[in-house]
């Protein structure tokens, strides 16, 4: 399928081409409009191409086996960590953007022996479009702690940028270093003799490749696929005498959303999401509402299926949004609630053509 559109793409472009060797003696209009032509039909062929191996990445992926040793970090405030889950995001927007989140999940909860084992999560993120790369630049730092592990990583990503009508692509990649640590000393095990749960601390560093799309039409609607830790890129032995080890966790993620202008006041916007996070084998759903008055305060609902709802609340001031959320356990047993903030500001970057302002989940 992918040779007979290059073939047909091939066959394109050499009668466009001959069309422009034939306009020498025409008007410059003739060969501009041949030029253009010829321009949109190479980003239209990549485009294409790309999504086609994307497809084919899917269906690989599908197929084959995938380990889940530790969940990928989750967040209420999903709609502002697009950086960290898909590379495809990074600077699609009109400056330097970043935005932070907080999350301390189960707050308060303990096991028998005291420890504090509630996941706690620190994101930090960055990007911004760089106009000589035809592209953007993004950067995503992440602490996880989940029990006795703790996870560190970092994310260096670029995204290619192609302007399809109104609405903007990026398709993009990032490097994904992580440091995984857990303290096996802690753990209490039903048999003793186990040599992995003698040793007080093991960490690995491990290596993987994240990529992604991303499409959105400034203040209509957007929509992404990515995979991170694609390699499941597997550590060093734990101990000399055991085969296991850190293992990547492959993620997948599909994010949509929308906004719309309230039709009896133009100062309400409203603003639905929905976040899918999967390891093949397992799946969690984010599915938002947003309401946002005046461009300046916000609040709406998270619904997680069968784990919690949460509470949102914001504002911006002086271009710094503010948001603060709190999930309501829908487990029971006992589980308390998670708390979560998040933080945001952009910085607009001045270009040598006049700028369209627009309103979108980044400038809430």
């Amino acid at each position: 399928m992918i040779v007979c559109l290059c073939l047909q793409n091939q066959n394109t472009v050499s009668e466009l081409a001959a069309k422009i060797i034939n306009s020498q003696n025409q008007s410059q209009l003739a060969k501009n409009y041949y030029f253009s032509r010829l321009e949109m039909l190479g980003k239209k062929s990549l485009i294409q191409l790309m999504f086609r191996y994307l497809g084919i990445l899917l269906i690989i992926l599908l197929c084959g086996n995938s380990t889940f040793a530790q969940q990928a970090p989750i967040f209420t405030h999903h709609t502002y960590t697009h950086t960290f889950t898909n590379p495809g995001f990074a600077g699609l927007g009109e400056g330097i953007c970043v935005n932070s989140v907080v999350r301390q999940q189960w707050a308060g909860f303990k096991d028998a022996e005291g420890n504090k084992v509630a996941p706690e999560t620190f994101l930090i993120t960055g990007d911004m479009p760089v106009k000589v790369l035809r592209g953007g630049v993004g950067l995503a730092i992440v602490q996880d702690k989940l029990g006795f592990e703790k996870n560190v990583g970092v994310q260096l990503g670029y995204a290619y940028h192609a302007d399809i009508g109104s609405a903007r692509l990026g398709i993009g990649t990032a490097l994904n270093f992580l440091n995984r640590t857990v303290d096996f000393s802690k753990f209490k095990p039903h048999q003793s003799g186990d040599p992995l749960l003698s040793t007080a601390e093991e960490s690995d560093m491990l290596f993987d490749v994240n990529l992604g799309v991303f499409l959105e039409v400034p203040d209509t609607y957007y929509v992404g696929f990515s995979v991170t830790s694609m390699l499941e890129s597997k550590g060093k032995a734990l101990t000399d005498n055991s085969s296991s080890s850190f293992v990547g966790d492959r993620t997948l993620y599909l994010v949509g959303g929308y906004q719309f202008v309230a039709p009896w006041n133009s100062a309400i916007e409203f603003h639905p999401a929905i976040s899918v996070m999967s390891n093949i084998s397992t799946a969690q759903f984010n599915l938002t509402g947003t309401v946002v008055y005046n461009n300046k305060f916000w609040g709406g609902v998270n619904y997680r299926p069968q784990e919690s709802i949460g509470l949102m609340i914001g504002m911006t001031v002086l271009d710094l949004r503010m948001g603060y959320s709190y999930d309501i356990n829908t487990l029971g047993l006992g589980v308390p609630g998670s708390h979560e903030i998040s933080l945001g500001y952009c910085f607009k970057i001045n270009t040598e053509k006049n700028i369209k302002t627009y309103r979108n989940t980044r400038y809430l």
